[in-house]
Formats: structure tokens, C-alpha cells, sequence
């Protein structure tokens, strides 16, 4: 029998504890990443870029073009004219009414660099605009880390207001039975009461509170959080000041963008060359002394060589310099921006450790006062009022250092997230 009913404590204990979520800051991360709608944009981005770049190699295939024309001119070759009337008339002459359908395939053998560099060009951009959707992202980090860090701080909190709570419980009962013995008062007993109901209505709002920032942290994460889920404290770390944000291998990334577009403007004033073939169907054909309709063909290879792109390659070269240049401004604004940020973060985690020291020291002193005025009581040389602001004093003593604990670990992951380690 005791083995069953040792069987059976631990299947619900086991139970109890399968039912209690426990959430990591690490967890929330990932968790917010794959739930925000801006995630979906990664695989569009590169499905893109996929079709583009297959689009691009299509131009090493032959192109396919076909015409046709039918015309009427107002005049045309007289032979007898050009080579005398007795010749002339063995040449018929040529109809005014012309047709021509034709059909051409033309294969690309040197395009100046131009399918690659669209290439290129489609692979920047993707670089880019993925590297611009990690910014989006990253940003994320800084939402949860004051949603979680809340959370913490209200657990902490009632935890506190628990323990108070417990220790005016224990003062209460051995006052009430002073006064059921005719050795106290009842308000004694009332004054208790009091406190420990102004303690519950402290942890009501506090409870309220946390399930506000719970309901917001749910919506990030996309998981259900209710009272029994917990979160673990993160660790305290060793803060780098090395800027790693994503934000600045996106300035790299345009930068190389611009790259590529410097060299599309030399594809753009190479010759290209390519061989044709054509084929066509009318009147007249390449026999001009033929006036009937036929067939004929033509091959080769062409070169077309446009110059045109000189007029403006110099403005073009320098307009891209000048959005280099922007680039670097931009890039060295934000790391102006990010090291004021840091240094601010910098200074609250050396105000937090320094606080976390006098609360110390502060518990100290405000404990031996509680402890005096516990004894002071028992022995009815204060009242009840003096012990329980005593007491309450105490207890602030403690929040004070729970709410500087948990700033310190909040500004040391502020810190990380500023700098992107």
C-alpha cells in the first residue's frame, strides 16, 4: 500500500511540474524572432533573388525575333537606265509592292560583363535587404528585455511580500493568543491584520501588473503565459564595449552595392558581340534582279559598340563616391550614437553595483532595528505600530536591493544588446 501511495505522490508531483513553463531571456529571443510577422520577408527575399538570378543567366541563350513587313514604294530600280535598253530589258523590273517576313536567332558571345554583373547586382541586393531585415530584427531584443526584466522584478517583489507577510502572520497569532490570555489587546491583533491586508493589496496590483507585461510578452513569443509559468533570472556577464550590431555590416553591405554598380558602368561603354542568323521569306529577295517571291538567309557575327555612356560616366563614377561617402558618415554617426549609449549604460551598471553595496549595508542596520523592536515588543516597551514600521522599513531595505539587483542584470543586457555581443 505504501508503494502505491508513494507511486502516486510522485506521478502528481511529476505532473505539477510538467504543467510549469519556464521561459529563458535567451528562449524569449529566439522565440519573438519566430513568431514576428517580418521573419516570413527572409524566405520572399531569397526566393527572389533566386528567379532574378536564373532570369539573368537566360541571357547567355539565343534570342528569337521574328518581323515582317509589306510595303509600297514610289519607285524602284530601272535597269534599262542603269545598264542601256538593250540589256535592261532582259532585267525585269522590280514590283513596287514589297513583303518580307523574317525570322532571326541571335547568340551572345561577349557582353562586356554585363550578365555577370547583373548577377552581382541581384546578390548585393539581396545581401542588403536581408542584412536591413536583421536590423528590424535585432530590435526586437530591446522590447523583450523590458517585458522580461518587469516580469522578474514583480516576482521578486511579491516574493518579498510574501516573506513580510508570513513574518506579521507569525506576530499576529502570538498576539492573538496574548489576548485571548487577557495579556494584550485586540487591536494589537487588528493592527496585524491591517498590515498584512494593505500587504495583499500590494501584491493584487503588483499581480495585475505582471499579467499585463505577461499578455505582451505572450503576443511576442506567440506562447501562452499564465501565473505558474516561470522565469529564471538571467546570469550576471562581462560586458564587451566592441560594436557587433548589425547595423554596420549593413553599411558594409550597401557599400558593396554601390561597388557593383561602378562596375556595371564600364559594361555599359564595352563593345558586344554576338552571331546572328537570319532567315526571311519575300519579295524581293537578296538576287535583286529577281523580282519573284523566295527565300534567303544571312549569317554572322555583329558588333555593336554604344559610346554614348561616356557623356555621363564621369558624374556617374562621382555619384557614387559621394554615396559612399554618405555611407561612411552614416556608419560613423551611428557608432558616435551607439558609444554615447554605452556609456550611459556604462555608468547605471557602475551606479547599480554601487547602490547594491549601501543596500548591504543598509539590510544590515535595518534588520538589527527590526530584531531590537521585536524583542522591544515581547517585552511591551513598544507598540505594535513602532514594530510593524520597523519591520516595514526593513522590508523596503530588501526591495531596494532587489530592484537594483535586477537593474544591474537588465543594464548589463541592455549593454550586450547595445553593442551587438
Amino acid at each position: 500500500m505504501k508503494h502505491y501511495l508513494l507511486a502516486g505522490i510522485m506521478m502528481i508531483s511529476t505532473l505539477t511540474h510538467a504543467q510549469t513553463t519556464v521561459y529563458t531571456l535567451e528562449k524569449c529571443y529566439a522565440l519573438a524572432r519566430q513568431n514576428y510577422p517580418l521573419i516570413k520577408k527572409h524566405d520572399l527575399i531569397a526566393r527572389t533573388s533566386s528567379y532574378s538570378l536564373e532570369n539573368a543567366g537566360k541571357g547567355w541563350l539565343p534570342q528569337f525575333s521574328v518581323g515582317g513587313q509589306a510595303t509600297y514604294q514610289s519607285q524602284t530600280i530601272d535597269f534599262q537606265k542603269v545598264i542601256g535598253a538593250g540589256t535592261g530589258r532582259l532585267i525585269p523590273p522590280l514590283s513596287k509592292d514589297q513583303y518580307k517576313i523574317q525570322a532571326e536567332v541571335d547568340q551572345s558571345i561577349y557582353d562586356g560583363g554585363r550578365i555577370k554583373n547583373d548577377k552581382d547586382m541581384i546578390l548585393a541586393n539581396e545581401a542588403t535587404q536581408q542584412q536591413s531585415l536583421e536590423v528590424s530584427l535585432y530590435q526586437l531584443n530591446e522590447r523583450i528585455n523590458q517585458l522580461y526584466f518587469s516580469i522578474l522584478l514583480i516576482d521578486e517583489q511579491i516574493r518579498q511580500n510574501n516573506i513580510n507577510k508570513d513574518n506579521f502572520q507569525n506576530s499576529a497569532d502570538k498576539a492573538r493568543n496574548a489576548y485571548e490570555n487577557g495579556n494584550a489587546l485586540k487591536s494589537n491583533v487588528d493592527e496585524f491584520l491591517a498590515e498584512m491586508a494593505t500587504i495583499e493589496m500590494v501584491n493584487i496590483d503588483l499581480m495585475a501588473n505582471r499579467k499585463a507585461y505577461a499578455d505582451m510578452l505572450s503576443i511576442f513569443i506567440g506562447k501562452p503565459i499564465d501565473e505558474k509559468t516561470e522565469f529564471l533570472m538571467p546570469p550576471q556577464i562581462v560586458t564587451d564595449p566592441t560594436i557587433k550590431r548589425p547595423e554596420i555590416q549593413l553599411y558594409e553591405l550597401t557599400k558593396k552595392l554601390y561597388d557593383v554598380q561602378d562596375q556595371q558602368l564600364k559594361t555599359a561603354y564595352l563593345p558586344k558581340f554576338d552571331a546572328f542568323l537570319q532567315g526571311a521569306y519575300g519579295r524581293p529577295t537578296l538576287n535583286f534582279i529577281d523580282n519573284d517571291f523566295g527565300a534567303w538567309y544571312i549569317g554572322g557575327i555583329r558588333m555593336i559598340w554604344n559610346l554614348g555612356s561616356l557623356y555621363t560616366l564621369k558624374n556617374n563614377r562621382t555619384n557614387l563616391r559621394l554615396d559612399r561617402e554618405s555611407v561612411d558618415i552614416e556608419k560613423e554617426t551611428f557608432i558616435y550614437n551607439t558609444n554615447l549609449t554605452l556609456s550611459k549604460q556604462s555608468q547605471d551598471m557602475i551606479k547599480y553595483e554601487a547602490l547594491l553595496r549601501q543596500d548591504d549595508t543598509v539590510i544590515l542596520l535595518r534588520s538589527s532595528v527590526a530584531r531590537a523592536a521585536k524583542a522591544q515588543l515581547e517585552n511591551g516597551v513598544v507598540t505594535v505600530h513602532d514594530f510593524i514600521a520597523k519591520t516595514n522599513e526593513e522590508n523596503l531595505a530588501k526591495q531596494s536591493k532587489i530592484l537594483h539587483s535586477i537593474e544591474l542584470i537588465q543594464a548589463q543586457y541592455e549593454f550586450k544588446n547595445t553593442s551587438g555581443n
